[in-house]
């Protein structure tokens, strides 16, 4: 069979939905070893260290002149590419842009009647690193990637920003994501990926400088280089396989649900794509529908590897009983193909993205919507966000205090500072209110 069916209420049921709760994970003993030791090749050797693993692994003839991208470069890739993708190119930045400009924070400030001053100053950080995969050796250019995590960046007032990407064997870089990164601004643009790029971008190098956050998607590799990292740096988030939970009643469209659960399986073998209905019959008939346009995919056998060994229908008894599963199993997409769907988002309370609606796929979001596809993953919906401005802004509180706002709270301080047993906290308060100001 293509994918299990199972009754949500069922002992087989509760196992599967125990699983799903539990899949948060990080990469194995092997994995966090090797990352190790590049990390530590790059931050030791630097430019030596990023040019021989790019060497091996992708671009035999890279040399440390060759790693940027340069100023010709970036002029011929605008000639390589047609009207139409740039047309769809500038389409999809501006949705992009007009979302993300709402969520843009500024800096305040409030007054007390005794003179305090309190408030909190938004500023961006200096500088970040965007990681943008290959894809497949550069015939499949992930250029929403570079708008996903570079426009936010530029709204936020990030003064340099840089991007690594893996080159193909030939040493160069897809003009597709060349012209992407030129469209949101960015022309400090690095030919090296996985785990060695993530440390250069940390740690820095003599051609590349460090970086105060990375963000971007990758491989198993780049995400466990990414998690050694944070704390040094900031991260947008530990990415997991790709997801999508589909709650569909008995009015869903079998053909919709069954595109969009492969628009996801296509991603990876781990990818998960999850059905949750109220219909049997539904359930039925995606899995027909899973077989029949599983035939005309070009990743036919990693969609279909993907849909047998991770994905499941579940079928539930009510609309509520699937949103409350939904909730605990707190999904990167989650769809909402029933009838009246917003009638039910106040009740979703975990999800990295809400699409609603039978004519709302995924893949809207993906490109073109607006909101970010920089999502959490792996049940962490329950305790983050989405990529957005945010990620490359940082607050510091704002504290100012009159001689008479002090002596008002002065009392309380060296009372709670003395229970606290920090003296030299009470006395800082003391001599302020001794001094007359002689």
């Amino acid at each position: 069979m293509t994918i299990r069916v199972v009754q949500a209420n069922s002992a087989d049921g509760k196992k599967l939905i125990e699983g799903l709760l539990d899949r948060f994970g990080v990469a194995d003993a092997g994995c966090r070893e090797t990352v190790s030791d590049i990390l530590l090749q790059v931050q030791n050797r630097g430019d030596d260290a990023v040019v021989e693993y790019t060497r091996k692994f992708d671009a035999p003839e890279m040399t440390v002149d060759g790693l940027r991208v340069t100023e010709q470069e970036l002029s011929e890739a605008m000639s390589q590419v047609d009207d139409d993708f740039f047309g769809s190119l500038r389409h999809a930045a501006e949705r992009i842009r007009h979302f993300h400009e709402r969520e843009m924070e500024d800096s305040w400030l409030l007054t007390r009647e005794d003179g305090t001053v309190t408030g909190r100053l938004v500023r961006p950080v200096d500088s970040a690193g965007l990681y943008v995969p290959g894809g497949q050796g550069g015939s499949t250019p992930l250029v929403s990637s570079v708008l996903m995590n570079g426009i936010p960046a530029s709204i936020a007032g990030v003064d340099r920003r840089v991007m690594v990407t893996p080159p193909g064997a030939d040493g160069k870089v897809s003009p597709a994501l060349l012209v992407a990164a030129k469209e949101v601004g960015i022309t400090d643009i690095y030919k090296t990926g996985s785990a060695w790029a993530i440390a250069a971008l940390a740690y820095g190098t003599d051609s590349i400088p460090p970086v105060d956050v990375i963000v971007g998607p990758g491989n198993q590799y780049v995400a466990e280089a990414k998690r050694q990292v944070m704390g040094r740096v900031r991260i947008d988030m530990i990415a997991g396989p790709s997801e999508v939970l589909i709650v569909a009643d008995e009015n869903a469209r079998p053909a919709f649900i069954a595109s969009d659960m492969l628009a996801q399986a296509e991603h990876d073998p781990q990818a998960l794509a999850l059905l949750i209905t109220t219909s049997e019959d539904i359930a039925t008939q995606t899995i027909g529908e899973l077989e029949k346009q599983l035939e005309s995919l070009s990743r036919q056998d990693i969609a279909r590897k993907s849909l047998q060994t991770r994905g499941a229908i579940l079928v539930t008894d009510t609309i509520e009983d699937s949103i409350d599963l939904a909730n605990m199993i707190a999904i990167e997409h989650l769809e909402l193909q029933v009838r009246d769907p917003w009638q039910w988002l106040p009740k979703v309370r975990h999800a990295g993205a809400v699409f609603l609606g039978d004519y709302t796929p995924e893949a809207a979001g993906d490109y073109v919507a607006g909101p970010n596809h920089v999502l959490p993953t792996m049940g962490t919906a329950r305790i983050s966000s989405a990529l957005g401005v945010e990620t490359f802004l940082k607050k510091s509180s704002i504290i100012s205090y009159s001689r008479a706002a002090l002596l008002g709270d002065a009392d309380h301080i060296r009372r709670l500072a003395r229970l606290e047993g920090l003296t030299a906290h009470e006395r800082s308060v003391a001599v302020r209110v001794e001094d007359k100001g002689e």
